[in-house]
């Protein structure tokens, strides 16, 4: 008999005038690595905080049986003091409190006094610093660390509570593909030690790699939960699934049409913006043709994001020199709004924090960097704003009701076609993508990519930041590789490899100079 740790039977749960989950059925076997996929949207999330307690017993409809018996969370406490725990995309980590301090924070390590024991916690937080492979010091400032290793520390923060069933929602989305090994690896450990978890993921190739098995949900409903042993079980399986039709080509055709140069960038050197003489973009050249795919690769630390956002109105970085030629003629790139008077975009790669504003609805959002397109006499067409914003839902394929919806109620994928959608409105002659399809499912990205076919196909520049090796060999016409700050390499497509790539990647400093 299959020993179950968790079965929900019939799921349904509905917000106002939307059926988020419906009749959603899901059985997760004692032990195993269970992953979840879906497209943005499908209803992945809200299965979680249905389970975890967010969305409390009563908000929903149907059962969870959790250990053999029926689970009625009222809050997230109920389902932490039963094992369960979540770990949210969103790293819930206090920046400016230290390891041990995170580790323990609401449940702290108390003397006979009742005051906080921080021996016991610096000693406690170290030996489960050491379980998940990490050797900080628990004294450390979290805010001091990168992503990959505050993941860690989340799941340190997991075991600390005696957890059972590890749910962690998009993982790997923010990390390279070492700590992305490590992390996955760090999965098979924990279920060595029966330790069972529920990874929410897009990256196919991760779950095929970690997962014993697999449900797919679309549309809010089950649609199959298939065996990832079974021969039967690839990629091209799951994307039908979460789509609801084959993508035979995972990247859409394009025929390049190239000509000429629309930007170049000369000998860009930019400074670290407190730490001084630190150079984090050293001497950096490229240039992008209209018409073109230039694809911009490196590791984490390589200095991609600082390069696009100090080039794009010194918005990161001091002490910048380097000179920017568009069309062969010299321009000034010192602020946002002279980038965008001289046609260049830039579509940040943290779309919650730095490319939207959640609150405000979709309407405000794809219209604000080109406001004075809409300004008569100071004021704005408000009749105007609303078609612009009505048109771009239309051509983009924006899944909302209405444009007056607010940006942060949308899915992932939604969201990255609202920024799109902002920057495209500026009628941009350069545009330039800083990791465009994090976080966002397989079909969402397709249709990131057709927009970007169509970009070029109209004479624009397109220049794409990701770390997704075969993104970039699948949409790309040419690709300059990153290390250390400094360009090391340019490879037209048709001779790329992830292999050639990956080796120009690494460069060490002295090899790069």
């Amino acid at each position: 008999m299959t020993d179950h740790i968790l079965e929900m039977r019939g799921i349904t749960k509905t917000f106002p005038g939307v059926k988020a989950l419906q009749d959603v059925s899901l059985e997760v076997e004692r032990g195993e690595i269970h992953a979840i996929c879906g497209e943005n949207g499908a209803g992945k999330s809200t299965l979680m905080k249905v389970l975890s307690g967010v969305y409390p017993y009563g908000d929903y409809e149907g059962d969870i049986v959790y250990e053999g018996e029926h689970a009625r969370f009222h809050s997230i406490n109920d389902s932490e003091a039963k094992g369960i725990v979540i770990i949210h995309q969103e790293l819930a980590l206090v920046p400016y409190l230290s390891v041990s301090e995170n580790i323990f924070l609401g449940n702290e390590r108390r003397g006979r006094t009742g005051m906080i024991d921080w021996n016991r916690t610096n000693s406690e937080a170290a030996k489960l610093l050491a379980r998940v492979g990490l050797h900080e010091n628990p004294t450390t400032p979290v805010g001091l660390l990168g992503v990959g290793k505050q993941q860690l520390i989340e799941i340190a923060k997991a075991l600390s509570k005696e957890v059972k069933l590890l749910i962690l929602d998009e993982p790997t989305a923010a990390l390279n593909d070492i700590d992305s090994q490590h992390l996955l690896g760090l999965l098979r450990q924990l279920k060595e030690h029966g330790i069972t978890s529920i990874m929410i993921s897009h990256k196919l190739n991760e779950i095929a790699d970690i997962a014993d098995r697999t449900t797919i949900i679309r549309d809010g409903r089950t649609i199959e939960t298939i065996d990832m042993r079974d021969p039967s079980s690839t990629q091209e399986r799951i994307i039908k699934g979460m789509v609801g039709r084959d993508l035979e080509h995972r990247y859409p055709e394009r025929t390049p049409e190239i000509g000429d140069e629309v930007l170049r960038v000369e000998d860009w050197t930019v400074h670290h913006p407190t730490q001084i003489g630190r150079v984090v973009v050293d001497n950096a050249s490229f240039s992008v043709r209209s018409g073109e795919v230039v694809g911009i690769a490196g590791l984490m630390g390589a200095g991609r994001t600082e390069l696009a956002m100090s080039l794009f109105g010194h918005s990161y970085g001091r002490d910048i020199t380097g000179r920017v030629f568009k069309y062969g003629q010299e321009i000034k790139t010192r602020s946002v709004a002279e980038c965008i008077q001289n046609g260049i975009a830039y579509a940040t790669e943290d779309r919650k924090t730095y490319g939207l504003n959640l609150i405000e609805d979709v309407k405000r959002n794809i219209s604000a960097a080109g406001l004075h397109q809409l300004a008569r006499r100071g004021w704005v067409n408000g009749n105007e704003e609303l078609k612009v914003a009505e048109e771009y839902r239309g051509s983009l394929n924006i899944k909302t009701p209405h444009v007056l919806v607010p940006a942060g109620k949308l899915s992932g994928g939604n969201q990255q076609k609202v920024v799109l959608s902002k920057w495209i409105y500026t009628n941009p002659d350069v545009l330039i993508l800083d990791e465009p399809t994090r976080g966002i499912d397989v079909g969402a990205k397709y249709e990131i990519y057709t927009i970007i076919n169509r970009l070029v196909a109209e004479g624009k520049a397109v220049v794409v930041i990701s770390s997704e090796l075969p993104e970039l060999l699948g949409i790309c016409d040419r690709i300059y590789t990153l290390a250390f700050g400094r360009i090391t390499g340019e490879v037209p497509v048709a001779e790329a490899t992830q292999e050639k790539l990956m080796e120009l990647m690494t460069k060490e400093k002295e090899q790069v100079r």
